[in-house]
Order: C-alpha cells, then structure tokens, then sequence
C-alpha cells in the first residue's frame, strides 16, 4: 500500500538522469537520459508485482544536454512574452471597466482568485511571440520524436498556448527537476511525438 500509484487523469511524468561516468560510448557531446512515463487513462495501482495496464506507457531518450539548456533559455523568454501579452491585454480590458476605488483589504481578497484563472487563459499571440513558439515548438518536436531527422518545423501552434503550458514545458525541460503535465492539448501533442 506504501507504495501504491493513483493518477486519477491523464498525466506525464518526466525526470530527467544525468549521468556522471555512464554515456552512450559512440558520442562525444554529453547526453541526458530523459525518462518518460504517462497514462492514458485513470490508473490505480495497489500491488505492483500483479499489474498490467494497457494504458500506461514509458520511455527514455538519450539528448544532448546543450540543446536542452538552450531550449530551456528560449521557452524561459516566450513565457516571459506571454506574461507581457497577458499584462497588456488585462490592462487593455481593465482600463475599458469603470474605476472603483477599494480599500487595500478588499483588493488582497480579489486579487489572488483571479491569478489561477489567468494562468489557464488561452492568450492571443502576437506576430512575434507566435514565430518564437513556432521554433520553440519545433526544437521540443526535434528533441521527442524518434527519428529527430525526419521531423519537421512546426507551423501551427498544436495546443491553446496559456501561461501555465508555456510553464510546463519550460519545467518539462529543467534537467534539474521532473515535472507532471496533465493540461490535455499539452498532453496529447507530447504523446503524439513519443510514438
């Protein structure tokens, strides 16, 4: 029971291995082992020597660590970006509502529930922001699918961008930490380049 599993949604779990002596013997640059697991349906698991699933799936990818660090860099700035878009465009709708003025108590209490809300708001990108998803986009494509070679650049964005997928992605790539992506579009386009 200690060790029983429950994910009661659709979710991935990615961590991250950086090995200190252990790398594949014919590269030169270093590599990280990206290790994958993910559900596609509700999972229970309460006896680990007795289980099977049709609907849990694993994986690893050996990656060179510099793209990784890269990446994480260019997602860090398009989340960034997103928060700006975010901003201006809270300011733009704020600013078309009639003023109130509230005691600062009155604001603390407002504030904090209106936060997890915008963070699953799909945002509307603009030019520049939507070209630096495409080619982040399209980097995490090259990086996931099996045969890097034959991937090509993304041009459409697969999934609502929000602040919290352009968060989780950007965690999905810290080799320091794991994450867990549940937002569905997310999901499904991961997946989608595992196969």
């Amino acid at each position: 029971e200690s060790r029983a599993a429950n994910a009661p949604n659709k979710e991935i779990n990615i961590q991250w291995y950086i090995p200190s002596l252990a790398k594949p013997s014919n590269d030169t640059e270093t590599k990280v082992l990206l290790l994958y697991a993910y559900n596609t349906e509700p999972v229970k698991i309460s006896d680990i020597k007795n289980f099977s699933s049709m609907s849990i799936f694993s994986g690893h990818l050996w990656i060179p660590l510099f793209r990784v660090i890269c990446l994480r860099r260019e997602l860090s700035n398009l989340k960034q970006q997103v928060e700006v878009l975010m901003q201006s465009s809270k300011s733009l709708s704020s600013a078309s509502e009639p003023t109130c003025f509230l005691e600062q108590s009155e604001t603390l209490e407002i504030t904090p529930s209106k936060t997890p809300k915008m963070n699953f708001a799909k945002v509307h990108l603009d030019e520049k922001t939507e070209e630096m998803a495409k080619k982040c986009l399209s980097e995490v494509k090259a990086l996931l699918s099996i045969v890097p070679a034959l991937s090509l650049p993304v041009t459409e964005i697969p999934f609502d961008v929000t602040l919290q997928s352009v968060a989780s992605l950007e965690d999905m790539f810290d080799p320091a930490n794991g994450c867990v992506i549940t937002e569905e579009s997310l999901f499904n386009w991961i997946i989608s380049l595992f196969h």
